[in-house]
């Protein structure tokens, strides 16, 4: 702790580090360059902020949206730590220790925040890590520990940890999963949060301590990267009773009402044109009409709280802007917004690993709760239906590679920077593996090929800032996906998708069928072949096993 402490006191316009060999000092004395931060949400649908077509309100994200720049085909790798590997490393997360969720990020890879504080940057995160090896007990203590009645030290090795991994400071949870109202793993920087107050709650707790470093970085004179990550709105659905409140009745009309409503809306914003996007029936296979009112009333509850957590964290989007704003930042300050994967299909899993059985108190917690959903009490789940309707217009959700499972909204706000016009939607394709490259270029920072002794993989990204300013940037020869056997890649307007399991590739003209729904492998063989090829010669070079 006292290094960390020592650290602290270096000032960011002094800062330097070692890379490829050289020493490169910061670089204080050029203000234009940006302030960045990105937001990210877990477990976003894709239709679930009123911008992207949705009925839950989300005034702050619409304002920057309007104001901003929408990205129509932007992507994610389908999963929490790829994307979050992905998006920092500006690599595939195949290439960075995070082929599979719950690992270690490499230290064969550098993080936007370890270049940018060569660069002068002052660095800062919030919210959730799950880059750190997740390594269980024995199911006993587990839950013991889960549920904060043991201590078995750090939550993981502490130099995976984000404040050892480039950021200053980092309020947040170390795994992936949380009770809102008491979390695992909460930590500032190496140090455990062991006490919370009664009326803690996750999402405010990350806006609290996001707004608290804006103003500490008001105060001096160099560019910040701020990096704050929801847990909302992933299982388990909790939320605060004002919030569910606001939308008690709004769901009654089930799942496939929701996604016909969320699809007119998104024709309607401009975002997808009827001549290209139909509307799939619902992945799940599950008619709203068939269940009993019992049924209907449970499921109008789950999403009412989905909801409500979604709203909770764009009511904190107002609080750090209103912050920018009073500290003069917000118009020099770059943005970006996006989600980490599709809505979780998830429902159903009992306690242990990393869902406690428990309250701190010793109280069980109820994971077959059917009313008073929301509370610390309860453990819902959204599951398949209410997943894929919030993922409307498209097809599947997280985890696999169909557009509902890697595809997110994306909102970019630069009132200084930003050449577009307000309210305009770019129709380019962009990955989260492009603000890597985006962040160094504003920020005017090399990316190294040694650093502290390791050499460094090659990015895969580009930057987004030819979009940004308005211009027709050189597009990716292709993007390739996988994650848990789930397959794809993009190529141009054609996509070859598979689902976990082993299924076979399908192929998809995007450019006329942006919802996966008509498989033209049978009309078109020798595209399918070559586009299965460039996977496969993509997958061997990540280290990945091709049959």
């Amino acid at each position: 702790m006292k290094r960390r402490a020592f650290l602290k006191t270096l000032t960011a316009s002094a800062a330097c580090a070692a890379i490829g060999g050289k020493t490169l000092l910061a670089k204080a004395d050029k203000p234009a360059r940006p302030n960045i931060m990105v937001i990210m949400a877990d477990d976003l649908g894709y239709s679930d902020i009123g911008c992207y077509g949705g009925e839950i309100e989300t005034p702050n994200l619409d304002a920057l949206a309007k104001n901003g720049l929408r990205f129509s085909q932007f992507y994610n790798s389908a999963r929490c730590c790829p994307t979050r590997a992905s998006m920092l490393t500006g690599c595939y997360q195949h290439k960075v220790g995070l082929a599979h969720n719950g690992n270690n990020l490499s230290k064969n890879a550098v993080t936007i925040a370890e270049v940018l504080k060569t660069a002068g940057y002052q660095t800062g995160m919030t919210g959730k890590w799950h880059l750190s090896r997740t390594k269980p007990r024995k199911r006993d203590e587990q839950l013991q520990w889960l549920s904060h009645r043991r201590n078995f030290g750090p939550f993981a090795p502490l130099d995976t940890y984000p404040c050892n991994r480039g950021f200053d400071e980092h309020y947040g949870v170390i795994w992936g999963v949380v009770n809102y109202f008491d979390p695992f793993t909460l930590v500032h920087n190496e140090e455990q949060i062991t006490e919370v107050p009664k009326d803690f709650y996750i999402t405010d707790f990350i806006t609290d301590k996001t707004v608290g470093l804006l103003d500490d970085y008001s105060k001096k004179d160099a560019p910040f990267f701020m990096y704050v990550a929801h847990t909302a709105p992933h299982w388990p659905l909790h939320a605060k009773p004002a919030d569910i409140a606001k939308y008690k009745n709004r769901y009654k009309g089930g799942w496939d009402k929701l996604r016909e409503d969320r699809y007119k809306r998104l024709l309607k914003s401009g975002l997808f044109d009827k001549t290209n996007t139909t509307l799939p029936p619902n992945s799940s296979g599950k008619a709203w009409d068939k269940l009993t009112d019992a049924d209907k009333a449970y499921e109008a509850e789950i999403m009412s709280v989905h909801a409500a957590m979604v709203d909770c964290v764009d009511q904190g989007i107002g609080r750090i802007i209103k912050k920018l704003k009073e500290t003069g930042q917000f118009d020099n300050t770059l943005i970006l917004f996006f989600a980490d994967n599709g809505a979780s299909p998830e429902r159903g899993y009992p306690p242990g690993f990393d869902r406690n059985g428990h309250k701190r108190d010793g109280t069980p917690v109820n994971y077959k709760a059917r009313t008073g959903l929301g509370s610390e009490d309860t453990y819902p789940y959204l599951g398949r239906p209410w997943s894929n309707a919030v993922n409307s217009p498209f097809r599947y959700w997280k985890a696999e590679s169909y557009e509902g499972g890697c595809h997110t909204p994306m909102i970019a706000h630069w009132p200084k920077g930003l050449k577009t016009r307000g309210g305009q939607i770019t129709h380019q394709v962009g990955h989260v593996m492009d603000v890597m490259p985006t962040c160094l270029e504003l920020a005017r920072a090399e990316y190294p090929t040694v650093y502290k002794g390791k050499k460094i993989v090659p990015m895969d990204g580009k930057s987004l800032l030819p979009i940004l300013q308005g211009k027709q940037r050189t597009a990716h020869e292709g993007i390739f996906f996988e994650h848990a056997g789930g397959r794809a890649a993009r190529m141009g307007d054609w996509k070859i998708s598979a689902r976990r399991g082993g299924k076979p590739f399908e192929l998809f003209n995007l450019a006329k069928d942006r919802t996966e729904s008509t498989d033209l492998a049978k009309e078109h063989p020798q595209r399918l072949q070559a586009m299965t090829k460039a996977w496969n010669q993509w997958a061997k070079s990540v280290g990945l096993r091709v049959k």
